[in-house]
């Protein structure tokens, strides 16, 4: 079945990837076109742009962590009845969880998506260099497409003519437009990343990305090669794909939704609920206690940035806290863990007493980076699985969990 897909790649990280990618997705949106968001690797806060650029849900695709059958499977039901899938890569084309093959890369995901790949290069201070950076690239792996390339960082016509020359010349590459500076269409970052969608960057800023991409990318020719794509063999096209039904009722799942707690993979999510599970958002931050639910479910976030709010929402604190002591079963990731333990110090060292279910104390360190993905083996059986059963996952954060007591029950 034809998927009309297009991957957008960078040189490296911090080349303007999320800029372009979004640029593109509010310019098609704005013409008309339903346009699929799609995300490689690990990535919570890009796809809520994403989302925000073109209104349509993005969906994480993860050659690591989820294999090639599922992420086409992932691929096909979420881009069935879109007229384009656009696709963001990760870190440079090539990095991934290797230093020597490809695994967990973009260039992989290319290939097992059978797509073409558009490569974002910062042009900003090149000219004729940029031909030999692209054909590098182009080349460095002779089964993947490299099928164009879009400038970032542009300052004039001018130089975007010259580069685009040196490029075409010596690569017989498309060079389909560029993206100029604007710090109007700038969204702020931090040490995660940018800053999430739910903090507000304004939908003026897609628009603007939009209305840019317009007027310097060639959206006709990026939408040719997108069309270009070869088929793929059909993986249930339009159907998730539907789990054992766990339970014989429908269980009520407390899902920490607030800019505090927001991330979360939309397929695990739709999981939950296919396997029985009715989903209820609740706010740490604002609601005074938590709804009727047999399960929490406490993702990831910015729970330290925020700890002044959770400190003073008591009231959800105890609720959360006598929970717990029913023998309510919560299941928490990263920022979740930390708003469980007794204590949260934040970057400046200030302390903020979280819930105390979990005896332990987190901190916030801006010089202690954890980052990579991680493969766990369950010692007993729980929540997640059966004992041996072997779970993949990725860790970034800058915090540390300080034990104050017996966490074997965990």
């Amino acid at each position: 079945m034809t998927y009309p897909r297009v991957v957008i790649a960078g040189t490296h990280s911090g080349v303007g990837k999320t800029t372009v990618t979004l640029a593109l997705l509010a310019a098609f949106h704005a013409k008309g076109r339903t346009v699929q968001p799609f995300k490689v690797g690990p990535d919570f806060i890009d796809p809520g742009h994403h989302q925000m650029a073109c209104g349509r849900e993005s969906r994480n695709i993860d050659g690591w962590m989820l294999g090639s059958v599922l992420n086409r499977r992932i691929f096909q039901e979420a881009a069935h009845g879109a007229d384009l899938s656009i696709i963001e890569g990760m870190m440079g084309l090539f990095d991934g969880s290797s230093p020597v093959n490809e695994t967990g890369s973009t260039a992989e995901m290319a290939k097992q998506l059978n797509a073409p790949v558009l490569l974002v290069v910062d042009g900003s201070a090149m000219a004729r260099s940029a031909a030999a950076m692209v054909s590098g690239y182009a080349t460095f792996d002779s089964s993947l497409h490299v099928a164009g390339v879009i400038f970032n960082r542009i300052k004039s016509e001018g130089h975007y003519q010259l580069l685009k020359e040196a490029v075409e010349q010596a690569t017989h590459r498309p060079v389909v437009g560029y993206l100029r500076p604007d710090s109007d269409c700038t969204i702020p970052d931090r040490y995660l990343g940018l800053r999430t969608a739910l903090e507000g960057s304004g939908t003026d800023l897609y628009a603007k990305l939009g209305q840019s991409a317009s007027e310097t990318i060639d959206l006709a020719r990026v939408e040719q090669l997108a069309q270009a794509s070869p088929d793929l063999p059909i993986t249930n096209p339009g159907k998730p794909t539907q789990p054992s039904r766990l339970v014989t009722r429908s269980v009520r799942i407390g899902v920490a939704y607030d800019p505090a707690f927001c991330f979360y993979y939309p397929d695990n999510l739709t999981l939950l609920e296919e396997a029985g599970g009715e989903l209820v958002r609740f706010s740490p931050l604002n609601d005074p206690a938590l709804p009727d639910v047999d399960l929490v479910y406490l993702g990831g976030g910015y729970p330290e940035i925020y700890a002044n709010a959770l400190h003073h929402n008591r009231a959800m604190r105890q609720s959360v806290q006598a929970f717990a002591a029913r023998g309510g079963v919560i299941y928490a990731e990263c920022g979740g863990l930390m708003y469980l333990a007794k204590t949260l110090r934040d970057f400046d060292g200030t302390v903020y007493d979280m819930v105390g279910v979990i005896p332990a104390e987190t901190a916030m360190s801006r010089t202690k980076m954890t980052l990579g993905y991680r493969e766990l083996t369950l010692t007993r059986k729980g929540l997640l699985g059966e004992e041996g059963v072997r779970i993949r996952g990725h860790e970034y954060h800058y915090s540390t969990l300080h034990p104050k007591g017996d966490l074997d029950y965990l």
